[in-house]
């Protein structure tokens, strides 16, 4: 029996750079999640006797609202929903699943790198037909949406036993629990040389892989392990778990420090690598050798050619504008398109769907392709193995070859974390009101040759999108950007983007802190970020 079931507003559910993000005490209120979920089928249309996907990444919370959604799906009229087995689905893997069952969307339950528990975080985003984010324009219907909501239908039904692979009929609708793993494990292996991989393996080449208790174990156990010929044990932390064994599940300096002492270790494993909470985000670092995410992007697009999905070469290569411009050079190089977006996967949809771009990255750890429409830890860390097994190098012979041939673009995160929100926002303002007064003025970091506040038109749809982060352009070519994130849920993060170029014929062997520090003074000086925020050094540094 389909219930309408009256509710009043939340005016807290506008989506950010990925979905709705909030404590789980906030989902947790009477209609809260309901409401969310009616605005975005509200927002749709046509999606009658369609297919919808549904998973997570198995965080507190997330079986509960995976029956809310699923009831609410059949009473909403969709035919069939297509639900990974334990309510588990990773962000790349339910994006191939929507594509390759021609779903019309998908609801993916997860704060991707943020805490999950009782007194975490949880969150909801809606992806396309396309397997990628909700572009804006969806976005923003739905955040409409939730500001007059009065009613939501849903299912008076018993829950559905979404731990056993097969189907069931939910009202009219038919749900099917899936395997998660095993169509995204096949995708990989018509991407990469796995044959090579596993000679390497067989012949004595160690990985140490972190899934930090998080939605990648099943997903890493199987392919590495089990396809791969990687020992038992390779894959650590390899069983999700709702409060990730109260870790935080973020592929960072910060929470994978324990990966990152075991590569920095005398008898350190050949290569090592992490996951985030949705399985997204990627960490890479080689014995003795950490790879910035800005730099794996450039290194991942130079050497693509040697997998053999990508041997016919790239058609493009975007970034988003925080991330370094090291992509930039190998694309100058490979005689391809660069494309500088906003940050947000979703603004990487469109180059992938009209074919103008192959490969794209973002300096949060996020990496992927054409493949899907998600960024993919997992398909980073296989390119990479791919590329050593061709190259028979060391991780660090190859970043210093790469180095040496397009030179090396020094690069740090600064994040200030949790700040009251009015004084983020008064921060930015100021910046904002400062950009015509900068140009031609000098500070620590030298002289800055432009500044301004990055618009960026979609050259598939012309459509605009405006205050996406204050850039400084010193003479030098080094950069300073600001901006606010999107992906918190208490407060505000500034995050303060900090780049300086070093060429060929420079020093490519300086401590990053030290090839920075310059511009860090510049960038407090510029935003007073210590009179703003009350805080004197970062929250987190990457």
């Amino acid at each position: 029996m389909i219930q309408t079931v009256a509710t009043t507003p939340f005016t807290d559910q506008k989506p950010g750079t990925s979905g709705l993000r909030k404590k789980v005490r906030v989902f947790q209120q009477p209609h809260y999640a309901e409401n969310f979920i009616q605005s975005v089928f509200d927002s749709l249309t046509g999606f009658e006797g369609q297919t919808l996907v549904a998973g997570g990444d198995g965080r507190y919370l997330n079986r509960e609202v995976i029956q809310i959604l699923l009831k609410m799906a059949a009473a909403n009229g969709f035919g069939r929903v297509l639900v990974g087995q334990g309510g588990i689905l990773s962000t790349p893997a339910a994006s191939h699943l929507i594509r390759s069952s021609g779903a019309f969307g998908g609801l993916v339950l997860s704060a991707s790198h943020n805490p999950g528990g009782p007194d975490e975080d949880f969150g909801i985003k809606y992806n396309v037909g396309n397997g990628g984010p909700a572009p804006e324009k969806v976005t923003d219907a739905i955040h409409s949406r939730t500001l007059s909501i009065d009613t939501y239908r849903i299912l008076e039904a018993d829950d559905v036993d979404i731990d056993r692979l097969g189907t069931s009929r939910l009202g009219d609708m038919t749900v099917e629990v899936v395997d998660p793993v095993a169509g995204y494990a096949g995708l990989m292996e018509t991407l990469f040389d796995f044959a090579a991989i596993r000679r390497m393996m067989d012949e004595g080449f160690t990985l140490s892989f972190d899934s930090m208790s998080a939605v990648t174990g099943p997903y890493a156990v199987e392919i590495f392990e089990k396809r791969l010929g990687a020992p038992q044990g390779t894959v650590r932390n390899a069983i999700p778990l709702p409060d990730f064994g109260h870790h935080h599940p973020d592929p960072n300096l910060v929470h994978a420090r324990e990966l990152y002492d075991r590569m920095m270790a005398p008898d350190a494993p050949d290569f090592g690598a992490a996951s985030d909470g949705d399985g997204d985000r990627n960490l890479i670092i080689g014995r003795h050798c950490y790879v910035t995410p800005s730099d794996s992007l450039a290194v991942l697009a130079a050497n693509a050619h040697l997998a053999p999905g990508y041997a016919s070469g790239l058609k493009g290569i975007a970034r988003s504008m925080p991330t370094s411009c090291a992509a930039d050079r190998v694309a100058k190089k490979l005689g391809i398109p660069l494309y500088e977006t906003p940050t947000g996967w979703k603004f990487f949809g469109n180059l992938l769907d009209a074919g103008m771009a192959t490969i794209c990255g973002e300096e949060s750890a996020g990496t992927g392709s054409d493949h899907v429409r998600e960024k993919d830890g997992i398909w980073a860390v296989l390119l990479w193995l791919n590329i050593l097994a061709a190259r028979r190098q060391s991780v660090a012979e190859i970043m210093a070859g790469h180095w040496a041939a397009y030179g090396r673009n020094y690069y740090a995160r600064h994040d200030y974390e949790a700040i009251a929100k009015d004084r983020a926002d008064a921060l930015m303002a100021a910046l904002r009101d400062s950009i015509p007064r900068l140009p031609g003025t000098a500070n620590s970091g030298g002289v800055i040759s432009a500044a301004d506040d990055f618009a960026y038109t979609d050259p598939t749809d012309q459509s605009v999108s405006r205050n996406q982060g204050v850039r400084l352009l010193f003479e030098d070519g080094s950069r300073i950007v600001f901006r606010l994130s999107g992906t918190g849920t208490e407060g505000a993060t500034l995050r303060v983007y900090i780049e300086r170029y070093v060429g060929t014929d420079g020093d490519l062997g300086m401590q990053t802190a030290d090839a920075l520090e310059p511009l860090v003074r510049a960038a407090q000086e510029v935003a007073d970020i210590a009179g703003y925020t009350g805080m004197d050094r970062p929250s987190v540094i990457t």
